[in-house]
């Protein structure tokens, strides 16, 4: 979406719900430098959302827009996975056991074959090796 890439952010999830009388639109975004989303950014993107959508035919006049942070952000491509090397994910991956949570240490592997390779405890250095063509899904996890 162009008027968040000008202003740095990514549109990590978009959703549209409520009613015909009041739609709810949700939008979920994350920062391109790496830095937590802030309640600034929230308002910052609000504004440039609101200047498209208000007067236009997408939605009703009185729709309710909610700008927040990812959260439990999804991983949808190797490029994502590389971006949050170091970080917490969450994957399901059923050819590899299931669920599994660990650090992302590394995505290894030419363009199309990717592997993510994790350290499930964070303690004993035992990695696992994914390939991401075997995820189901997967998104960051909080971790302390």
């Amino acid at each position: 979406m162009a008027e968040l890439d000008s202003i740095g952010y990514d549109l990590i999830e978009l959703r549209h719900g409520g009613t015909r009388n009041r739609p709810l639109i949700e939008a979920r975004i994350d920062r391109r430098d790496g830095a937590a989303v802030t309640v600034d950014d929230c308002a910052r993107v609000s504004r440039a959302l609101e200047a498209r959508l208000d007067g236009s035919e997408l939605v009703s006049p009185a729709y309710v827009l909610q700008v927040s942070s990812p959260g439990e952000r999804p991983l949808r491509n190797p490029g994502e996975w590389r971006r949050f090397v170091g970080r917490w994910a969450s994957v399901l991956t059923p050819a590899h056991g299931g669920r599994i949570e660990g650090r992302i240490i590394a995505v290894e592997g030419e363009e199309g074959s990717e592997v993510a390779v994790l350290e499930p405890d964070g303690k004993t250095k035992v990695q696992r090796r994914i390939p991401l063509a075997d995820v189901k899904e997967a998104r960051l996890a909080f971790h302390m």
